[in-house]
This record gives C-alpha cells, sequence and structure tokens, in this order.
C-alpha cells in the first residue's frame, strides 16, 4: 500500500486509522475521488530519492463536506508529468518547479489549462474512476530516450553522476553527524577510490 493510502486515509476520514486489508488502496483512492476535492498529482522523477527506481506521486487534496445537490467533489484532476522524459540528479540536474508552479495556479485554479509540452493534464472523474483499482499511477507521455537509443546518456557520464550523487549525500550525512555530535571517521581509501572514479 502507497503513502497516500495512508494519508489520504487519516486526512479524509477526520483523523480514523484504515485497515491494511487488500484492496484498501483502491478504496481510498475512490474516497478520495468521491468525497475530497482532489485536484492535482504531480508524478515525481525515479531519481528524486537516494533509492533510484522509487516511484511517487504526491496528492494535492482538500476535505470537503458532502454537497447538497449530490454531486461530487472532484470532478477533474490535474497531471503534471515529472517523471517521463526527465533526468534528474541532486547536483547536475536538480528538479526544478518553475513550470509546475506556473501551472498549477494557486489564486485560481479554474485557470489551469494544459501545457504544449504536454506535461501538465487535465483528466475527468469519469475518466479516473474507471481505472483499474482506480490507479492513479497515469502515463500519457512517451519517453523520447525509448524511442532513440543514440540519445541515452553515456556509461560514463551516468557513473560520473552516480559518483557526484554520492558524494553529495555522504557530504550531507557528514555534516548531520558532526551536527549532532557525533564523530566523523574518514575513509581514505574509499576517498581515494572516489576521487579516480
Amino acid at each position: 500500500m502507497g503513502f497516500h493510502s495512508s494519508v489520504g486515509g487519516a486526512a479524509c476520514r477526520n483523523g480514523r486509522e484504515h485497515t491494511d486489508q487488500p484492496g484498501s488502496g483502491e478504496k481510498i483512492r475512490r474516497h478520495l475521488l468521491q468525497e475530497c476535492n482532489l485536484h492535482m498529482i504531480p508524478r515525481l522523477p525515479t531519481d528524486v530519492f537516494y533509492a533510484g527506481c522509487v516511484k511517487a506521486n504526491v496528492l494535492f487534496f482538500e476535505k470537503k463536506p458532502p454537497r447538497a445537490d449530490d454531486v461530487l467533489n472532484t470532478y477533474e484532476v490535474w497531471v503534471y508529468g515529472f517523471r517521463t522524459g526527465m533526468h534528474i540528479t541532486l547536483k547536475q540536474r536538480p528538479l526544478r518547479l518553475a513550470d509546475f508552479i506556473e501551472a498549477y495556479k494557486t489564486d485560481d485554479r479554474s485557470a489551469r489549462k494544459e501545457t504544449e509540452d504536454g506535461r501538465f493534464k487535465r483528466f475527468p472523474y469519469e475518466e479516473l474512476i474507471a481505472r483499474d483499482k482506480v490507479n492513479f499511477d497515469i502515463t500519457w507521455l512517451k519517453d523520447p530516450a525509448l524511442d532513440d537509443a543514440d540519445s541515452l546518456l553515456p556509461p560514463e557520464v551516468i557513473a560520473q553522476e552516480i559518483v557526484e550523487d554520492l558524494q553529495a549525500a555522504l557530504a550531507e550525512f557528514e555534516a548531520i553527524a558532526e551536527a549532532l555530535g557525533g564523530e566523523v571517521k574518514r575513509d581514505v581509501a574509499a576517498e581515494e577510490v572516489i576521487a579516480e572514479a
């Protein structure tokens, strides 16, 4: 069960916990669509976390009281595709939010429009509720890298980016350990190997 199940369940049920039963993820997603105003899902890139291949969606929703006219609170959900065709790294290519913030329209969500590059797309309630298990992992963008193997980064560039990301992560953990009063023991041999890479 995903993170959204825990958060969504607690927030939309006035804080009552739900049980981790088979199918409860689908129930939570239905509940979010039917009884909350789920209005935005950014699909985060898999490289945004230290562990690769972690897929995450962020759900923007509001708890709303049931409407007197029996109309659902969610009538559309906007999805922003950070995941497809974007190569994100911690140092060289960090996640940029400017385009997302512009598309989000915090002051007037009714002014949202689909972007020319197709990254920001509107999905009506009917389409989402009809998906298998009301799955929110929506894919619509085509990754150009999958069409053209020549456009993939060379292995040496990928290896260098991994080294830089690991060095940045290590530096952050060392700073945390030192701030907590811990003694950081440097592995000179490992640092020499990394420096040679």
